[in-house]
């Protein structure tokens, strides 16, 4: 090869390295130019992420606040509860040796003997046969078919007096009012609608399964209602004793009629129930119920309506010590809440744990000497409360409803038999909330004072330990009437 051509040869090799040379410039521009706008997609991706942060810092701290705000349940709703941790089994307490026993034989209502006079494997005769054991079996018998009594009535003519004469027929012990059903239906109805809540629907199920006796839903409901009227001096007498009582327990719950709200007004002693049913929540009612002779102690929540009564009241401790422990939980940390909450419990345990005055004083020194203790229980309670009422203290609304009911929180210290909380009534007005619940209530104002009136008295019964059925029944009998307490 010529030095010419080595030299053109080189030359297009050096023309072919700078064309590279060239294209690998170029390429290496583009990569920077990549490389910033990377860069500069980071550094904004950096910037959007602090201002998330700050954004979610700002949000929990909302949150935080929402937390502290937020507004508690209703009152009705009931807490979940906190299961205890699991622990080691504690032994299980032994029983009294009195309740070691089976289940106590009953008394016999008919008997059966097996006698065996002859040995089985060798059919050889015995002797010297005695008891060896008793067996019992418990069954009720078949439940008995309708029966239904056609009373035919005869007549005859009178020539002397000119006249038809009919044979005397009165089955007003039979019968309720002018219908055909006796009075052990109607009793029963009664008592199934009341006692047992059903409904309607399900009271004719129970009567055409058990008994055969078809009867419409409309019959059901009017025989409530005849019921309900015959017993209304009965009933009459309830509200009577009620209002003659030293002490009545009063409580309200809501009911429906026909659509609308109502409450029911419960007024009870421990051997008397009676229930209203009234559009109105207020005090006119409270008035209503207990009649303008009423001169005893009155029991009640803190309800606004109650305050109407003038004579001695008791305010029930159990709604104050259920708030005093949801300001506990509420504020577990604050040493103030906590001192406080235990100080107002200790109070009301020695004022429940009060034995009263030496029973040999007279009647008037032992009435002195109730009112006085009332009186240093009064103090105590309020030397905890005063320095947190009319203060920005988490206490201080109980504070002050402590300052405004002061003079009702002891008085069951001052007059014995009252109770210092409202459970009673509380647990009075229960079986009408089951019965609303499965009904959804009633639709007209006959309704509710056909079931008010039926609660009452079936409820009072309950209360002294009377059959509610039987009593029902000795009652439309004229057999028997409500017990004179």
């Amino acid at each position: 090869m010529t030095p010419e051509e080595e030299i053109e040869q080189l030359k297009k090799q050096l023309s072919k390295l700078l064309e590279r040379f060239s294209e690998m410039v170029e390429h290496l521009s583009k990569v920077q130019a990549r490389e910033s706008q990377l860069l500069a997609q980071v550094s904004a991706l950096q910037a959007e992420n602090q201002a998330l942060q700050e954004q979610l810092a700002v949000a929990q701290q909302r949150i935080k606040e929402l937390e502290k705000q937020k507004t508690p349940p209703a009152p009705f709703v009931k807490a979940n509860v906190k299961k205890p941790q699991a622990t080691a089994q504690k032994e299980r307490k032994k029983r009294d040796p009195q309740h070691n026993h089976g289940r106590k034989r009953e008394a016999p209502t008919q008997i059966v003997e097996h006698r065996i006079r002859y040995c089985p494997v060798c059919t050889s005769a015995l002797g010297g046969i005695s008891v060896a054991r008793r067996r019992q079996v418990i069954e009720l018998p078949p439940p008995p078919p309708v029966e239904v009594t056609e009373h035919v009535v005869y007549h005859g003519w009178c020539s002397q007096c000119g006249t038809w004469r009919e044979a005397p027929l009165d089955v007003s012990r039979e019968v309720v009012g002018q219908g055909r059903f006796g009075v052990k239906i109607a009793s029963l109805i009664a008592y199934l609608r009341t006692v047992m809540r059903l409904p309607v629907r399900q009271i004719q199920a129970y009567l055409a399964s058990l008994h055969g006796l078809s009867i419409s839903s409309g019959e059901i409901i009017g025989l409530t209602q005849r019921v309900k009227a015959q017993l209304e001096p009965q009933l009459a007498e309830v509200k009577q004793q009620i209002r003659a009582s030293p002490a009545v327990q009063m409580d309200e719950t809501g009911w429906r009629e026909d659509g609308s709200n109502g409450y029911i007004w419960c007024a009870c002693t421990p051997q008397l129930r009676y229930y209203e049913y009234h559009h109105s929540r207020g005090k006119e009612v409270v008035t209503a119920v207990l009649g303008a002779s009423f001169e005893g102690v009155l029991g009640s929540d803190f309800y606004a309506s109650y305050n109407v009564y003038t004579g001695q009241h008791q305010r029930c401790w159990v709604h104050l010590l259920r708030d005093r422990n949801a300001l506990k939980e509420q504020y577990p940390e604050d040493a103030e809440v906590q001192q406080w909450a235990k100080d107002v419990k200790a109070i009301y345990d020695r004022a429940v744990a009060y034995a009263g005055p030496d029973p040999s004083l007279p009647p008037a020194k032992q009435e002195a000497a109730r009112r006085k203790q009332q009186h240093i229980f009064e103090q105590e309670v309020w030397q905890v409360c005063a320095p947190y009422a009319h203060t920005s203290s988490p206490l201080h609304t109980l504070c002050e409803r402590v300052e405004r009911f002061l003079p009702e929180l002891f008085v069951f210290v001052a007059v014995p038999g009252v109770p210092a909380e409202n459970n009673l009534a509380e647990r009075s007005v229960r079986p009408l909330v089951i019965a609303r619940k499965i009904s959804g209530g009633t639709r007209s104002p006959q309704g509710s004072d056909t079931r008010m009136g039926l609660f009452s008295l079936f409820g009072t019964w309950s209360a002294q330990g009377l059959n509610p059925f039987l009593q029902c029944l000795a009652v439309l009998s004229q057999k028997a009437s409500l017990p004179q307490l």
